[in-house]
């Protein structure tokens, strides 16, 4: 399902997306929104994937939405074609764990499709900025609410009533990103963590990142009945005892392994 503006390669239940537009930083033209979209419809159908990396080619993870585009410098091409570029809900309905792997630049629109993701590993030379108010556009794919959320308000609006620049290792401290590595062990990184998902019980895996991303948006009380609820339910249709003492030992032999 490759083409000139995606490529996604997939092994053993784990398909990494590449936004492939490395000559325009990854811009998000309306034909690459309607691939990304389409991308994610097909591997939220794919049985066989199981967690998706989100990365881009170049130096850039995306610079955000083509604003020569937008300008009007650039015409769209196939612009009939364009049906659907709502990305936010593509990546929100896939319904499996989305790992950002960001290789460089995520401004504007970039760092919204960044939040997107389930979580972020970052590349030393990944850099962070949202320029909305300096493109003079109002986020609309979550910035502003995912953002502080993740680093507090202050340190949100520092970001985007500036729109300056935020380094990875800036990042990662305030919480923004999991880990920072070097951009020949980013994708390798990524890898292994996609590999460590897998490993997991499918349906309760689904079940824990659901009641999450269900109780981010709830009050702390609220939450706890989510949890409670699940929990519930969960045992009546899983049987957890007999789990969990299937998979003692593998758990264990993980441990240990860990520990070396």
């Amino acid at each position: 399902m490759d083409n000139d503006l995606i490529l996604v390669d997939k092994n053993q239940g784990v398909a990494t997306v590449t936004m492939n537009r490395p000559d325009a930083l990854n811009a998000l033209s309306g034909e690459l929104r309607q691939a990304i979209v389409e991308t994610f419809h097909h591997l939220r159908d794919d049985a066989e994937t199981e967690v998706i990396i989100l990365t881009g080619a170049g130096r850039a993870f995306t610079v955000g939405l083509d604003l020569k585009e937008l300008g009007g410098e650039v015409v769209p091409s196939k612009e009939d074609a364009i049906k659907d570029t709502d990305v936010g809900k593509a990546v929100a309905q896939v319904g499996k764990p989305v790992i950002g792997a960001v290789n460089g630049f995520a401004i504007t629109g970039g760092f919204e499709i960044a939040l997107m993701c389930d979580f972020i590993i970052a590349s030393t030379n990944a850099r962070f900025a949202d320029t909305h108010a300096r493109v003079g556009v109002v986020p609309g794919w979550g910035l502003s609410q995912r953002l502080p959320r993740l680093i507090g308000i202050n340190r949100a609006k520092e970001l985007s009533l500036t729109g300056n620049f935020l380094d990875a290792e800036t990042a990662r401290d305030w919480g923004l990103v999991n880990r920072v590595v070097s951009d020949e062990a980013l994708l390798p990184t990524c890898q292994q963590l996609a590999m460590d998902i897998t490993s997991t019980e499918p349906v309760t895996r689904g079940e824990i990142r659901r009641i999450m991303d269900e109780g981010w948006h709830a009050t702390l009380a609220e939450g706890m009945n989510i949890e409670k609820t699940a929990n519930r339910a969960h045992d009546k249709s899983q049987r957890p005892a007999e789990q969990v003492a299937g998979r003692r030992q593998q758990i264990q032999d993980r441990g240990r392994r860990q520990s070396d």
